[in-house]
């Protein structure tokens, strides 16, 4: 029975991972906030006021956009979300639920960009939505607005800046006090805190209807306790059970995130266009329901999203922005800040709107400082070389490299192991369907 409950636990801690991982970044947000954005109540906007650098410790955060971002409580009821005309400049706002599905998108490829209203409402909602105004219905009663605003660089942040102050969250009632999230019983041992917040958010959360079955799977590890906690005293089997299958389960993402299981790998590049196809019961404006953005294996599904929880938190659907990691170099090796590397585009990435490589250390992917204050490089970036052919080649080094075209295009790594990423912005179908191939990374000393 031992091994069966550790392997339970190791289960339920691979299900219930990108909840508590989720809801842990959401309380950041709203109580001390994260680098750029200032801690933000509930229902309000939080704007960055710059690119994302080294002290906004997020994992795998962009460079090429300005964040603006609300955690929304619709506990009190529904609220109404108006956005400005962007004149044709790109944005996204990308909306996730408490167990991190996309479930909708307002923004350029979405919606346009034009100016627009939209009701959020909470889960089984009955209401009707005001003329000319757009419901969009949330899965969980607490989510994420992620808010990317395309940004070409310090000079352009005064537009930016106009756009987000015209981004606005209004209540529907007067008084439209929340609840905000459920506190953890604090008399449980730090040792299975992970467990106590799963156990009080799955009460607060439910999870979608098909996953019903899994999820009562997980009674005997008191994850559907109420109160008062079973883990203030739990048995010494079930703190060992626990503590196992929090170990291997956390392993194992880590291991497969590395490995990149059901990636398609081209020249060390890992392209994960469907790591966020989790969702498969909550299609609101636009998202795309259809089979080819659908994972229809339920269980893959569940590792898939705690694999990009963990690896890429808030990440969007491929036909928003297609993500490509790389750890190793066109040889196999790992890359390390110990090398130099080149990167040579003979033909950049094909997207409509914009391409970027970021780089990130490991294991936490965060950006890392460096002495230029680069970190990342694209189509934006000024002052890039080309070779005469028309290509162009990235240097990826820790040390300053000496000759002129490759400091002009030089993206600094850390100076131990990193893992750079490649978004591009917008994907053309050459991108989606395999035909574009990303070139591997050459070590070159």
């Amino acid at each position: 029975m031992g091994a069966e409950l550790k392997d339970l636990a190791a289960r339920a801690y691979v299900y219930g991972f990108p909840l508590v991982f989720n809801l842990d970044q959401v309380q950041r947000y709203v109580t001390t906030g994260v680098g750029a954005n200032a801690a933000t109540p509930f229902n309000r906007f939080g704007h960055a006021d710059a690119l994302a650098g080294p002290q906004d410790t997020f994992v795998s955060i962009n460079n090429d956009t300005v964040y603006s971002l609300a955690q929304i409580d619709l506990s009190g009821g529904p609220v109404l979300l108006e956005v400005p005309d962007t004149n044709g400049a790109y944005y996204v706002l990308q909306f996730v639920d408490a167990w991190t599905d996309n479930f909708a998108y307002v923004g350029k490829r979405a919606t346009g960009t034009s100016s627009g209203r939209y009701l959020l409402t909470p889960p089984a909602w009955t209401g009707d939505a005001p003329d000319g105004v757009t419901r969009i219905s949330f899965p969980t009663m607490v989510g994420s607005i992620v808010g990317r605003w395309a940004c070409d660089g310090v000079d352009d942040l005064p537009r930016v800046r106009a756009l987000q102050e015209q981004l606005t969250l209004l209540p529907t009632v007067e008084d439209q006090s929340v609840a905000g999230l459920p506190a953890p019983d604090s008399k449980v041992p730090e040792q299975l805190i992970f467990w106590e917040k799963l156990r009080t958010y799955l009460q607060a959360y439910p999870p979608a209807a098909q996953d019903l079955p899994l999820h009562q799977a997980f009674e005997p590890l008191g994850l559907l306790d109420w109160y008062p906690s079973p883990y203030r005293s739990a048995d010494a089997d079930l703190v060992d059970a626990l503590a196992e299958g929090e170990r291997s389960g956390h392993a194992g993402l880590v291991a497969a995130l590395k490995s990149g299981a059901g990636d398609t790998i081209v020249n060390g590049w890992h392209q994960p266009l469907h790591i966020f196809d989790y969702n498969d019961d909550y299609f609101e404006i636009g998202t795309v329901n259809s089979p080819e953005w659908k994972i229809p294996d339920r269980a893959k599904a569940i590792g898939l999203r705690a694999a990009a929880a963990m690896g890429g938190l808030w990440g969007n659907h491929g036909y928003e922005a297609a993500y490509a990691p790389v750890y190793l170099d066109g040889d196999g090796n790992e890359l390390s800040g110990e090398h130099t590397y080149t990167l040579t585009f003979a033909q950049t990435p094909p997207v409509d709107a914009f391409w970027s490589i970021t780089m990130y250390d490991v294991p936490d992917y965060y950006l890392v400082d460096n002495a230029i204050d680069r970190y990342s490089i694209g189509d934006r970036t000024h002052g890039l070389e080309y070779a005469e052919d028309g290509s162009l080649t990235i240097t990826l080094s820790a040390a300053e490299p000496k000759e002129s075209m490759a400091r002009a295009n030089w993206l600094p790594t850390p100076a131990a192991a990193f893992r750079p990423l490649l978004r591009m912005y917008s994907p053309r179908p050459e991108v989606l369907d395999g035909t574009y191939e990303i070139p591997p990374i050459v070590r070159v000393g």
